[in-house]
């Protein structure tokens, strides 16, 4: 059972998400062999203030 989480930060839209959701799908799909109903997208929407590589707050 295929899962897939994506990090973003916040400001997509549900339409852009929609259709990277279902994009990664079909990749998962053709690169697996798993079954479409198998296949788990998750989209974190991070807001600012979260994320800090090298110690630093990374700004969008």
């Amino acid at each position: 059972m295929p899962f897939v989480k994506i990090d973003l930060f916040e400001g997509r839209t549900l339409e852009q998400k929609k259709a990277l959701a279902k994009e990664v799908t079909e990749v998962v799909l053709k690169h697996t062999g798993a079954p479409k109903e198998a296949v788990h997208v998750f989209i974190n929407d991070m807001p600012e203030g979260t994320y800090y590589p090298e110690g630093e707050m990374k700004k969008k």
